[in-house]
C-alpha cells in the first residue's frame, strides 16, 4: 500500500473549470444491508441541497407518480426514495416527435434538429426496438427550452457508432448562443434524458472544455438521467482530469445536483465505459445524487494519476465515478457499483475536494470487486476520498 503522503500527492487533482467565453463577465442485484465499518445513523431519505427546484418538478411537468418502467435499467432492488424533481418528466404532450411510425423515419438528422429546437421530445419509430446511428452530435441550443426532454420510450438507442459524442449542452459555448450574462451559473437549459439507451459514444480528441463525455457532455444549466442505459462509451485514454466515458458534467446551476435515477452504466462484461478517468461519470465542481442504479464493468485506463506524475500522460482514477473540485457532494443510494477498475486510484469512486469541504454519503448500496491499481483510502475498498471527513456509510456493503 502506498504511504499516506504518497497518496496525497497522487490523489489531489488540481483541476479548475475552463474559463467562460471572453465576453462572459462571470440484470437484478441484491442490495447489501449490513453496515460498513464506519456506518453512522441515517434514514437514507434525505434530499441533496437545493433538490426542490428545477428539472421539471415537482410542478405540473413532473410525473405525479413514478413512471412505468419500460426499459430494463437500474437496480430493481434499490429502495432509495426518489424525490419529485428526480422522477421522469411527463411526456404525454410532447412539443415534437421524431419519426412517423417507422424505423426509417427516425434518423440522425431528425434527432439533431429536434434537440436543437428543444422542448419535450418523443419518438415514433414503430413498436420494435430501433437504433439510430448518429452521423453528427445532437447539440442543445441554449435559447431553446428552457426544458429539453428526450424520451426514448424504452425502445430507442442512440448510437455514436464509436465515432462521435452523442449529446452536447454547453451554456458557455458561443456557437450555441449566450442567454445570460453568467454562462457558468444559469438555470437553463434543463436537460432530461429518460427511457433511452446511449451506445458507442466516443469523444476521443474532443478537448474543448477539457474533454470527456463520450455519450453526453454538459456544462451549465441542469441535467437529469432517468431509466436509461449507457453501454460501450469511450473518451480519451490518457490525460489528467478529463473523463466520463458516459457522462461529463461541468458547472450546474447553484451547484444543484445531477440526478441519476434507475439507470445502468455498463451492466455486463464488455458493456462498460472506458476513459482515462471516470469510466462512467466524471465531473469538476459538480454534485451528484445516484439512486437505484447500477455501475459495473467500467474502467479508468489512464496512467500517472492527477496531476500527472513526471513522464506519464496522467489519469487512471475513478473506475466508475471521478469527481474533483471544491464544494460539491455525492450521494449514492440503493445502488450497485461492482466490477469496475482503475489503473491508479479509486476502482469504484475517486473523490477529491481540493479545499476539503466536499462530502460523500453511501446508503443501502453495495460496492464490491472494484480494484484500485495503486491507491485507495484505508477502510473504504474501491474508494479514494479526500474531503471534509470520511464518507458516511449506512446500510451498505463495501468489499
Amino acid at each position: 500500500m502506498t504511504s499516506l503522503a504518497a497518496l496525497l500527492v497522487l490523489g489531489v487533482a488540481t483541476a479548475t473549470l475552463p474559463g467562460c467565453a471572453p465576453n462572459d463577465p462571470a440484470p437484478a442485484f441484491e442490495a447489501g444491508s449490513s453496515a460498513s465499518p464506519t456506518a453512522q445513523p441515517s434514514d437514507g431519505q434525505a434530499e441533496a441541497p437545493g433538490a426542490r427546484d428545477g428539472l421539471g418538478g415537482p410542478g405540473a411537468s413532473a410525473s405525479p407518480k413514478p413512471a412505468t418502467k419500460v426499459l430494463a435499467a437500474g437496480n430493481p432492488n434499490g429502495r432509495a426514495t426518489v424525490p419529485a424533481e428526480a422522477r421522469a418528466v411527463d411526456t404525454s404532450k410532447p412539443t415534437r416527435t421524431i419519426g412517423t411510425g417507422t424505423p426509417a423515419s427516425c434518423t440522425s438528422t431528425a434527432v439533431v434538429k429536434a434537440v436543437a429546437a428543444g422542448g419535450v421530445i418523443t419518438f415514433n419509430c414503430g413498436p420494435a426496438p430501433v437504433t439510430i446511428k448518429m452521423a453528427a452530435t445532437a447539440k442543445v441550443r441554449n435559447a431553446n427550452g428552457p426544458k429539453v426532454v428526450l424520451d426514448g420510450g424504452g425502445t430507442v438507442t442512440l448510437s455514436g457508432q464509436g465515432q462521435r459524442r452523442i449529446l452536447y449542452l454547453n451554456t458557455c459555448d458561443e456557437a450555441q448562443g449566450y442567454t445570460t450574462s453568467h454562462c457558468q451559473n444559469q438555470d437553463h437549459p434543463q436537460l432530461t434524458v429518460q427511457n433511452l439507451t446511449f451506445a458507442d459514444g466516443n469523444s476521443t480528441g474532443e478537448r474543448v472544455e477539457g474533454g470527456g463525455g463520450g455519450a453526453i457532455f454538459v456544462r451549465g444549466g441542469r441535467l437529469k438521467v432517468v431509466n436509461s442505459r449507457f453501454v460501450r462509451n469511450r473518451c480519451d485514454r490518457t490525460g489528467p482530469d478529463l473523463g466520463g466515458a458516459a457522462i461529463r458534467v461541468l458547472s450546474q446551476y447553484e451547484n444543484k445536483p445531477v440526478y441519476v435515477v434507475g439507470s445502468t452504466f455498463g451492466g455486463a462484461s464488455g458493456q462498460g465505459g472506458s476513459c482515462s478517468n471516470g469510466g462512467a461519470l466524471s465531473s469538476i465542481g459538480v454534485s451528484w445524487v445516484v439512486l437505484n442504479s447500477v455501475l459495473s464493468h467500467n474502467e479508468a485506463i489512464g496512467s500517472g494519476a492527477n496531476p500527472a506524475k513526471s513522464g506519464t500522460p496522467g489519469g487512471g482514477s475513478g473506475g466508475a465515478i471521478y469527481c474533483d473540485g471544491n464544494e460539491f457532494t455525492v450521494r449514492i443510494a440503493g445502488t450497485i457499483i461492482e466490477n469496475n477498475r482503475a489503473n491508479e486510484g479509486g476502482g469504484a469512486v475517486f473523490f477529491v475536494s481540493n479545499n476539503r469541504t466536499g462530502t460523500m454519503r453511501i446508503e443501502n448500496s453495495t460496492l464490491r470487486r472494484n480494484p484500485s491499481g495503486k491507491f485507495e483510502t484505508s477502510g473504504f475498498p474501491g474508494i479514494f476520498f479526500l474531503g471534509a471527513r470520511n464518507p458516511t456509510v449506512t446500510g451498505s456493503k463495501l468489499s
